[in-house]
């Protein structure tokens, strides 16, 4: 059964605003099709959760330019602080509301064939090798009504592309800055590593407006080839009246490795999808997750991990803290496909609750097709250890003193693997004053 919601936009709309873009016809089409799918295709139904009534298609604006900046001197103190201002090398990528404002990308990096920028300008540029990714491997269009409608308004976003052989020593970065209350964000981010390459990545999602409503369908694909490395890391931190629709994936050839470590900090309802596609022989996922709840959001938490490769190991650590009367679902899903013998899934989920009104629902779950594997879980849903606060406390540390020291121990599997030390601050300081 679909569900009934008026679409923002109509067909016409599309066309206007892919060509004033300058976009090659295959997106554009992409683009309209999509739509059209969208007013058929029913909405997402993450388990345990009820979206019916929330808002994720009616918005004032879905364009909005803002000026960019000429310098990081320029940047707000906000977004300087997730910087390394020191390094000269730095390799980021801001996007300003809509706007494509900052970009800097090593010479050389350029000289070794990586492709660092805006996934329209992308889109353009390297039209044959966005055509290729985009929204084919790891998500598809006709998934549900929001697959759909963030193909048919996608507005911003980045792609990069490793060549094959290039290992990248040093982590990419891009910051998404929400300043203006009325933007939305449609962001895609493409992220291919061609065989025998390697490459960290780091975005940052950043609200600066205080309460306001808006709407986030935020899509990542990442696509790791044979013996490919991609380690990516993300903090999300959008404001409260933002409801946010997210959605990453990954898909690993033979050999191929995939890192996730994601901060989801969001102060409004959210729904996450994270899932990696073990495809080839031998490819490794590992899926960190750290989230803080607070007032009365609903956030639901879906990460997957589908192994079809022989000799393949997925992991999902995933630890959340609620308080106030905010609620949260984690869903661990490990499915190990038939013909994927030696095969292991390993999963853990354990929710911190700091207050009555708080609610925290645990969900390990194992789909094994296969006889010749190895998979456990274990999940836990509770308040602070009082063991552990009677041993700080009886070595003279006040109790909420002792609260925020054990929280921080809890979610420390995560934070601790964000690779770039000014984020993992942030991170941390995002935490500091959720959970005070």
């Amino acid at each position: 059964m679909t569900v009934d919601i008026t679409l923002p936009v109509d067909q016409e709309y599309i066309r206007s605003f892919s060509k004033e873009l300058g976009e090659n016809e295959w997106l554009t089409t992409m683009r309209l099709k999509a739509l059209e799918s969208a007013a058929e295709l029913p909405m997402p139904r993450p388990d345990k959760t009820k979206i019916d009534k929330w808002n994720f298609t009616q918005f004032q604006h879905h364009y909005v330019k803002s000026d960019a900046f000429t310098s990081l001197d320029e940047v707000p103190e906000e977004v300087k602080a997730l910087i390394n201002l020191n390094d000269q090398h730095n390799n980021l990528y801001i996007q300003r509301n809509n706007t494509p404002a900052f970009l800097a990308i090593s010479n050389e990096l350029k000289e070794k064939g990586v492709i660092f920028t805006d996934i329209i300008t992308a889109a353009k540029e390297h039209s044959d090798l966005v055509k290729k990714f985009f929204m084919t491997e790891a998500v598809t269009v006709e998934e549900n009504k929001l697959t759909a409608l963030h193909t048919a308004l996608m507005n911003g976003g980045i792609f990069l592309f490793v060549p094959k052989g290039v290992v990248l020593e040093k982590p990419i970065q891009s910051i998404f800055l929400h300043d203006q209350n009325d933007a939305t964000f449609f962001n895609h981010v493409l992220v291919v590593a061609e065989e025998n390459s390697s490459v960290t990545y780091v975005e940052n999602y950043l609200s600066t407006t205080g309460e306001t409503e808006g709407i986030a369908n935020i899509i990542v694909e990442v696509i790791a080839g044979n013996n490919a490395k991609v380690a990516f890391g993300a903090v999300d931190h959008l404001s409260s009246g933002i409801t946010t629709y997210v959605n990453r994936r990954g898909v690993a050839k033979r050999d191929a490795r995939i890192e996730w470590a994601l901060g989801q900090m969001n102060d409004g309802d959210t729904i996450s999808e994270n899932e990696t596609t073990l495809l080839g022989d031998g490819s490794f996922a590992d899926t960190k997750t750290v989230v803080v709840g607070r007032g009365k959001q609903t956030q639901n938490f879906t990460t997957r991990v589908v192994q079809f490769g022989k000799n393949t190991e997925g992991y999902i650590l995933k630890h959340g803290v609620m308080k106030d009367e905010a609620t949260s679902i984690f869903n661990g899903i490990g499915k190990i496909e038939h013909g994927a013998s030696k095969a292991n899934a390993e999963q853990e989920s354990r929710v911190l609750m700091l207050s009555e009104k708080a609610r925290g629902d645990a969900n390990p779950i194992l789909l094994i097709d296969e006889d010749d594997v190895t998979a456990g879980h274990a999940a836990s849903v509770g308040r602070v250890d009082p063991v552990q606060l009677y041993y700080l406390m009886s070595r003279g540390i006040p109790q909420k003193e002792a609260e925020r020291l054990v929280i921080h121990g809890f979610l420390a599997p995560v934070v601790n693997q964000i690779p770039i030390e000014a984020v993992k601050k942030q991170l941390t300081e995002v935490i500091e004053r959720k959970v005070r």
